[in-house]
């Protein structure tokens, strides 16, 4: 049997006019669009569809934008009767593996994520935090240049643990900027600044991490129905205390997108499909593993692309 994770993609992938072909050809779609907005009290589809780029990129339309593609294609694809035996996001994409996996509606999803990305926003004012990302460089050695700098006074830590060679850090300012010196010097490839609202996935955000438990106290969580893949552990999240305790911890934790996708080989994974704009994702399975099959999904091209793919699986 062919076994399919459904991936989802975080901040950096959103684009103007994402989904836009979809929404333009299938009311289904449309009506995704159109209940985001109603949720938020504001039209999000017309940031998504036109843009501009900036606005849509301020995390707190970002996230909710995000969700609404991500899920939509998934939607879109379990119709057409692709069926995910797991599913998996990077760090906010995690909330679109929620809502296909059951855990929560897609309703309670867009309006979390937006305070989400408003906590995020608050926590810490622009201009303090930073994140890069160091190529070329092994995690353990890499920590050690993090904790040397945080020991000094100026807080960095690992945030995302993407791909072999490709981690991302994320602290002060001046602590990013320290690491980034250090890291090099310590025979790190590059160091490569990157265009970020604020210091996500590190302590710096535990502001925000608090005020999330309070909001996800307030919704319903649900058992999932299909398995999904810590960001946190990369462990199957399947008890309801554990999710919402992920939900919060992953505010302040490394993403830890490397393990996840090792668990899900583990696990016997051999197609994944990446649900939502860009490639970022697809291109990080296939450094992982250049062996398993990969997949994007934001068009009617690249949907009846994996549609004919699939021809080819075992049920």
């Amino acid at each position: 049997m062919t076994k399919i994770a459904f991936i989802f993609p975080g901040q950096g992938s959103q684009l103007v006019g994402m989904g836009a072909e979809f929404v333009a050809t299938t009311e289904e779609s449309k009506a995704f669009y159109e209940r985001a907005d109603e949720v938020l009290g504001f039209s999000l589809s017309d940031l998504m569809l036109n843009g501009p780029q900036e606005e849509l990129t301020l995390t707190y339309h970002a996230q909710p934008a995000l969700l609404t593609t991500g899920v939509m294609v998934a939607s879109k694809l379990m119709q057409a009767g692709i069926q995910p035996h797991y599913t998996a996001g990077h760090s906010l994409g995690e909330y679109s593996a929620f809502v296909v996996s059951g855990v929560m509606t897609f309703d309670d999803a867009v309006a979390t994520v937006h305070k989400r990305g408003l906590y995020m926003d608050e926590a810490v004012p622009a201009g303090q935090g930073a994140m890069a990302a160091i190529l070329g460089m092994e995690s353990q050695n890499l920590q050690a240049v993090c904790e040397d700098v945080t020991a000094q006074g100026d807080t960095v830590q690992l945030a995302n643990l993407n791909c072999p060679g490709q981690i991302v850090i994320s602290g002060t300012k001046e602590g990013v900027e320290k690491a980034c010196v250090a890291a090099k010097e310590a025979g790190a490839k590059r160091a490569i600044p990157l265009v970020v609202s604020g210091p996500f996935h590190s302590t710096l955000m535990q502001q925000a991490a608090g005020k999330l438990a309070d909001a996800i106290e307030q919704i319903a969580i649900q058992t999932p129905d299909i398995p999904v893949i810590s960001n946190v552990t990369s462990a199957e999240l399947q008890d309801v205390e554990v999710i919402k305790k992920e939900m919060v911890d992953q505010v302040v934790s490394p993403v830890l997108w490397e393990q996840n996708v090792r668990t899900l080989l583990d696990l016997g994974v051999t197609v994944f499909i990446e649900c939502g704009p860009g490639k970022v994702l697809s291109g990080l399975v296939k450094k992982i593993d250049r062996t398993v099959e990969v997949h994007c999904v934001y068009d009617e091209a690249s949907l009846q692309a994996l549609l004919e793919a699939s021809k080819g699986w075992t049920q």
